[in-house]
């Protein structure tokens, strides 16, 4: 399918009633997880925390227990007055936080990070290639609502604050296949590869273009762009932040995805996790980025629509 040939309509209404229309006028994102660190703790998993419009939000919580918690003290920051956490995907490197945050942070307030979102399949048991069952997410789940925590599953398009959307599941309209490759989710459907159904990626509508925040991009960086294109916001993109999982992707992908990038008018760039730092390189030069325009993510390093990316000294 052509990008060009989509339909470009206004965003569809959605649980929550028909789209606001609004567009965010701050927003800065701040990397808390990531394999480098610029200050603090870095590791093979994602969280960001992200302040949009004077409310904050939560997107995914690290891959060990108290790497987010070591990381926030580092910066001087702190979750109680955090009522949003969203999960990308039900992977361990991006949810193990979760509960010991949301215990750590509760005790204090007990809203924060009190709403939980997530998409449809994130709590759905895994089946590895030897057969077994790991049911982990689900015992997540119900963790956290013993907390008091409130669960939402994401199945479309959802505006959650204005201008802040979730894309829900994406739809697999390129051969992007990025993933493991390996094991199944019994779901709907049955036991079928697991392709990881559920991974969504944040949206925030501004004047500028739509920003979009990643956890790992297994759905693919290109087709969550298509969808969001088509179903949130159709301008051209004004920064994708986050782990774009092309770490071990070949030249020929990475020149399809630079040029596709280009094609939507992707004007920043933060990889982070495992988008690779060779992939975030490539990507560079092939899209015709440049050295402030595309950078390597790393623990401490911030995203603002008024001032751009702010590296930190490793990454520069």
């Amino acid at each position: 399918m052509l990008l060009g040939s989509m339909g470009l309509g206004a965003p569809p209404a959605t649980a929550q009633g028909a789209p606001s229309g609004h567009k965010v006028a701050s927003l800065e994102i701040t990397i808390l997880s990531t394999m480098l660190a610029d200050e603090g703790l870095g590791e093979w998993g994602f969280a960001a925390l992200v302040d949009v419009d004077g409310r904050r939000i939560l997107f995914d919580t690290g891959a060990n227990e108290d790497t987010v918690q070591r990381n926030l003290k580092v910066k001087g920051l702190e979750l109680s007055e955090v009522e949003i956490v969203v999960l990308s995907h039900n992977h361990a490197d991006h949810t193990t936080g979760l509960l010991p945050l949301r215990r750590q942070f509760s005790a204090k307030s007990p809203k924060a990070l009190g709403k939980l979102y997530g998409g449809r399949g994130i709590f759905w048991p895994r089946i590895t290639t030897q057969g077994q069952v790991d049911d982990r997410m689900a015992g997540v789940k119900r963790e956290f609502e013993a907390t008091g925590g409130q669960v939402v599953e994401v199945t479309t398009p959802t505006e959650i604050l204005p201008g802040v959307w979730l894309t829900g599941p994406v739809p697999r309209v390129h051969p992007e296949r990025n993933w493991s490759m390996t094991g199944k989710v019994r779901g709907d459907a049955g036991d079928v590869e697991d392709t990881v159904p559920e991974d969504m990626t944040a949206v925030f509508r501004t004047a500028q273009g739509p920003v979009y925040l990643f956890g790992c991009g297994h759905a693919g960086v290109i087709n969550t762009l298509a969808h969001g294109r088509k179903t949130i916001d159709p301008a051209p993109v004004k920064a994708v932040i986050g782990g774009l999982h092309l770490f071990d992707a070949d030249d020929k992908q990475l020149a399809w995805t630079a040029g596709q990038l280009k094609s939507f008018g992707v004007q920043q760039l933060v990889g982070a996790h495992c988008t690779g730092i060779e992939a975030v390189y490539r990507i560079r030069d092939l899209a015709s980025l440049t050295r402030q325009s595309c950078l390597v993510g790393a623990v401490g390093a911030s995203y603002s629509l008024a001032k751009g990316i702010a590296p930190g000294r490793v990454a520069k």
